[in-house]
């Protein structure tokens, strides 16, 4: 197993350790010590808001800003994410241990510990359970014996999606955006290898999920490093589904936006 050192995990040391200051500190004021020392002002004090942040981003919900390009056009660079851990329920600190409270279904754009590195949080598209089959055909996906589906959108016309084809993929009866870069569309190479996965030529491959684990791939299908380039994604390390964008400082509109 492996044990992530992330944000929470600050937090979490940060909690043990205010909240030793305020024991000590209730300890010295019942033997009638009145004079705080330095240390209440800068630790025992700060206990309760630490206390406050970090329940509610272990339990409830959490933040994290997306720093590159690879869920586009879905999410945008910049954009600050709602991660609900509701969802999936909250996982405690230092482990891979949750609370059940849900599972992730396809289609869900979920937040994960990167998989060589738990200390690493990506967002990606979660595109096959456990036991699915899965075929993936020149940049498009499709689950269990079902046809390919997307419909072309035509040239995408913001900045950062010139040269690029929009489509609209179905996934298990819910549609979601993806990009396509037509000069590779899904030619990118796949390194998992059988019996889980076979390659029939370049962006042409399909692969059986094996148990406790899912398929994760970026919707920006030409330029995501995702399952194809580091494996399965342990369903222990499902952190939480992105539910919103909060806000993102280049462009207003995307204010409380709903990722689909």
């Amino acid at each position: 197993m492996k044990i992530g050192f992330a944000f929470n995990e600050v937090l979490a040391l940060l909690l043990l350790a205010t909240g030793a200051l305020s024991l000590a500190w209730a300890l010295l004021r019942r033997r009638g010590r009145q004079h705080k020392p330095w240390w209440v002002h800068w630790g025992a004090d700060f206990f309760a808001v630490i206390a406050l942040v970090f329940t509610c981003r272990v339990a409830l919900a959490d933040w994290q800003r997306v720093p590159s390009g690879s869920m586009e056009p879905t999410l945008r660079v910049g954009d600050m994410l709602l991660i609900n851990h509701l969802a999936y329920g909250p996982r405690l600190p230092f482990t891979n241990t949750a609370i059940p409270m849900g599972a992730p279904q396809r289609g869900d754009i979920a937040v994960f510990r990167f998989p060589p590195d738990v200390s690493v949080f990506y967002v990606k598209r979660i595109v096959a359970l456990p036991g699915d089959t899965v075929v993936f055909r020149d940049g498009v996906v499709a689950v269990n014996g079902q046809a390919l589906q997307a419909q072309d959108q035509g040239w995408g016309q913001r900045p950062d999606d010139k040269g690029e084809r929009l489509l609209t993929e179905t996934l298990a009866g819910r549609e979601h955006p993806i990009k396509l870069n037509p000069f590779v569309q899904g030619r990118m190479p796949m390194s998992i290898s059988a019996p889980d996965c076979q390659n029939e030529r370049p962006g042409s491959w399909s692969c059986t999920v094996p148990a406790g684990h899912l398929l994760a791939l970026g919707d920006n299908r030409d330029n995501s490093s995702d399952s194809r380039a580091w494996g399965f994604v342990p369903e222990g390390e499902i952190y939480g589904r992105v539910d919103r964008v909060l806000f993102n400082y280049l462009e207003a509109s995307r204010f409380w936006h709903k990722p689909i």
